[in-house]
């Protein structure tokens, strides 16, 4: 991200916020052949949600990645976009290694995990190259691994851990088991370090954990 980037309440102040919730549904995916495209998906191991054909002339199908909230349709009739032309549909994923190594497992190649030297920038043209191996730090929001279906529409894998400010407005989900067993081990290993500094035993850990696990969320500071 740049330094001239308008992020969290400063865009707010500037653009003004809708009061209408717009919750991203579904992404529409171009492929040339659609039980091709079923199988890589089902690979993946996402959830297939339906299969629908209207007369000879249209089919349409859908699935949704695991914990996401938002899905993907393609089939017949169903875009005139040139398939593999949908292009860095981002995927965000709690641990890098752990994503890459199960893309692995299922037989889908990919580019192999790399971060940028700046930002994410390395990500376009004209930028410096990409360098291989996860962000030195673990740093949230700066490792990425890409793939493709068979139609080549390109998908990016990226590591957030931590939200920017302003991301998460008023609302905190956790949208698996996965997700919120995440959330909860970095809220315990906090808390441990917390009553480490107190020296004593916090009995009410259940506030701290949800203080802990909301400011998370909203990128604010974690309680002390």
């Amino acid at each position: 991200m740049s330094t001239t980037e308008i992020r969290g309440n400063e865009g707010a102040a500037v653009a003004g916020v809708a009061t209408i919730d717009m919750k991203l549904e579904v992404i529409v995916i171009p492929v040339s052949d659609v039980d091709r495209a079923i199988a890589f998906y089902q690979g993946l191991g996402w959830r297939l949600d339906g299969d629908s054909t209207v007369g000879d002339h249209f089919r349409g199908v859908q699935f949704t990645p695991p914990g996401s909230a938002c899905s993907i349709q393609f089939g017949t009739n169903v875009t005139s976009a040139a398939p593999g032309s949908a292009q860095s549909l981002h995927l965000i994923v709690g641990d890098i290694e752990a994503a890459h190594a199960e893309l692995v497992a299922r037989g889908v190649p990919n580019s192999g995990i790399y971060h940028c030297q700046d930002g994410y920038a390395c990500r376009f043209p004209g930028n410096d190259p990409p360098v291989p191996g996860p962000h030195p730090d673990r740093g949230t929001y700066g490792s990425f691994l890409d793939f493709t279906d068979p139609d080549g529409n390109g998908w990016v894998l990226q590591e957030i851990t931590a939200r920017f400010p302003g991301r998460v407005e008023g609302e905190t989900t956790y949208t698996s088991a996965d997700d919120l067993s995440r959330a909860l081990r970095r809220a315990a290993a906090a808390h441990a370090a917390h009553e480490s500094r107190t020296g004593q035993a916090d009995p009410d850990w259940p506030e701290w954990y949800a203080e802990f696990m909301l400011r998370e969320q909203t990128g604010e500071q974690p309680p002390s």
